[in-house]
């Protein structure tokens, strides 16, 4: 009888290939043990080694190895074939880069990426590869996916059995890391993926932590914040309602955006839907500031794996129907928006000031019909008032979506800064983000504006092994002279936001937040007297 449910349900999941009959090899092991298990990373390599066999279309490329010496697999699905990032690039077609388990916890992303790689290669996908390069990176989190144990996810009631854990083998949350890059599987990404392949689209696959919507999916756009706005436009305003509209049509599967409610502060029925944050440590919110597109996938987690891997798997094949046809004028938006950065800092450096930290704000739209689980109100034991969910789902009007960003505090945008050559560290951080940092070849003088440090306030709690600091001071105008053989950066170059939110001292997820300056400043004597913030915020250097 399990055998015979098995089969039904892989018929019922995948509709697009009922008649397809598969191999052995060529079924996710969710589907060979009536979803009860997630594959293993061997499980994931020999699929796609069965998978890509013989392929023209398809290659195996390694990101970089993990801290137990697992290979982090990137399949590269291209026609033709490119056999570089380089050659990808110059082909002229949008390249998208797709990665599941990052919380190796949550699962169906890496599953629904092994069934579109079949349909893709052997089924009737093929022609997602008419004008576009796909990166599958299905098993990013190679180690902690085998760490398995059941009752890591409960909001997931045990569906699959078991799974991994959250942090990687460093005991990283690799999706908090963007910006400080501590992970090896973070460096991996952004050095050897991002960086070289340029993605136009980065989409990270997720599972809620538990809240009760209406949806079997949520999503969310890379929130730009001291970035360009034109990205996120088309990717809220174009890309996730028409894919949204699409999977309803074809699947009968409701999408809708992401939001946390809280019944107990707003009472019956909710008023308001808030989204997670603006910080760059999570790596879609950091291609807002690349000037780049980027989409966050979260599957309903009371879902069974089944329906998890059935929206997620409808959601990524809509996103890349949508590429494959739109992917040109992805690439157009997204390079006007890279020279619009460049432009600003040519134009307006000096004269301008840009958001260094944000509070959540309402859109100018509410959300209409929010789909969500009904409530009963009741008093319990201790006379106070509380929900209890009901079984069916409602339609709110009208919910107000908490998923817009203002500044709270804002800098001086510079044509660029000067880093003094000691603080070689940084320099090398900011290169290993793939921004362009110069040497100065003879003594130079800068005008523009130095901070003063008066305090840096450490939180006493430490968030992924960090004491994380802010910093207090002002700005003041200044001039400098600089030597040879210090560092600059110019602003003028495509990762200008970027650098922008990591160098500025007030950012509130910048290289001061992940403590990369308190050793200086505390060499420097900050706790008994004011200290200058050591990289200078130039206007002009000659």
């Amino acid at each position: 009888m399990k055998f015979i449910l098995s089969s039904l349900l892989i018929c019922c999941l995948f509709s697009t290939a009922v008649a397809q009959k598969w191999p052995q090899e060529l079924i996710t092991t969710p589907e060979k043990t009536n979803y009860q298990e997630t594959s293993t990373y061997a499980d994931v390599m020999a699929f796609i080694d069965v998978a890509i066999a013989g392929e023209d279309a398809a290659r195996l490329i390694s990101m970089g190895k993990s801290v137990d010496g697992k290979d982090i697999p990137v399949v590269v699905l291209a026609s033709p074939m490119v056999n570089s990032a380089e050659e990808a690039k110059a082909s002229g077609k949008p390249i998208i880069y797709i990665q599941g388990n990052i919380h190796s916890g949550e699962v169906e992303g890496k599953e629904a990426l092994q069934v579109l790689l079949r349909e893709i290669l052997k089924g009737d996908k093929k022609h997602l590869l008419d004008n576009q390069i796909l990166l599958f990176a299905p098993i990013y989190s190679a180690d902690s996916n085998d760490k398995m144990e059941q009752g890591r996810r409960p909001s997931q009631e045990d569906s699959p059995v078991e799974t991994g854990i959250r942090p990687n083998s460093q005991g990283w949350d690799l999706n908090r890391d963007g910006i400080k890059m501590d992970a090896i599987e973070t460096k991996a990404l952004i050095q050897n993926i991002i960086v070289p392949w340029d993605p136009a689209l980065f989409v990270d696959l997720h599972t809620t932590n538990g809240v009760w919507h209406g949806y079997s999916l949520t999503w969310a756009p890379s929130y730009h914040t001291a970035g360009q706005k034109a990205p996120y436009d088309y990717t809220w305003d174009k890309i996730l309602p028409e894919v949204t509209d699409k999977v309803l049509e074809k699947d009968d599967v409701h999408l809708g955006p992401y939001g946390y409610f809280y019944t107990r502060r707003e009472g019956w029925p909710i008023k308001s839907i808030y989204t997670y944050n603006h910080h760059p440590r999570y790596l879609v919110n950091q291609f807002g500031l690349r000037n780049r597109m980027a989409i966050l996938s979260e599957a309903f987690a009371h879902e069974r794996l089944y329906q998890r891997m059935n929206s997620t798997y409808a959601f990524v094949r809509e996103i890349l129907e949508f590429t494959n046809k739109n992917g040109q004028e992805m690439l157009r938006i997204n390079a006007e928006a890279e020279q619009a950065a460049i432009d600003d800092v040519i134009s307006d450096a000096g004269k301008v000031q840009k958001g260094v930290r944000f509070e959540m704000v309402p859109t100018d739209e509410p959300v209409d019909n929010y789909r969500i689980y009904n409530y009963l109100e009741t008093t319990n034991e201790k006379g106070q008032t509380t929900y209890l969910r009901k079984p069916e789902i409602i339609t709110l009007k009208d919910v107000v979506n908490y998923s817009a960003f203002k500044p709270t505090t804002s800098a001086t945008l510079p044509r660029g800064y000067v880093i003094p050559q000691e603080l070689t560290h940084i320099v090398e951080h900011l290169k290993m983000h793939g921004v362009t940092v110069e040497t100065l070849t003879k003594n130079a003088r800068a005008t523009g504006e130095e901070y003063t440090a008066t305090a840096l306030n450490k939180s006493s709690r430490p968030f992924e092994q960090h004491n994380m600091a802010t910093i207090e001071g002002s700005f003041s105008a200044a001039k400098k002279r600089f030597k040879k053989g210090d560092y600059y950066v110019d602003l003028a170059q495509p990762l200008a936001n970027l650098i922008f939110y990591m160098l500025e001292p007030e950012s509130d997820d910048g290289l001061v937040t992940w403590n990369f300056f308190d050793e200086y400043f505390q060499q420097a004597g900050l706790e008994e007297k004011p200290v200058a913030y050591p990289i200078f915020k130039y206007f002009e250097l000659n």
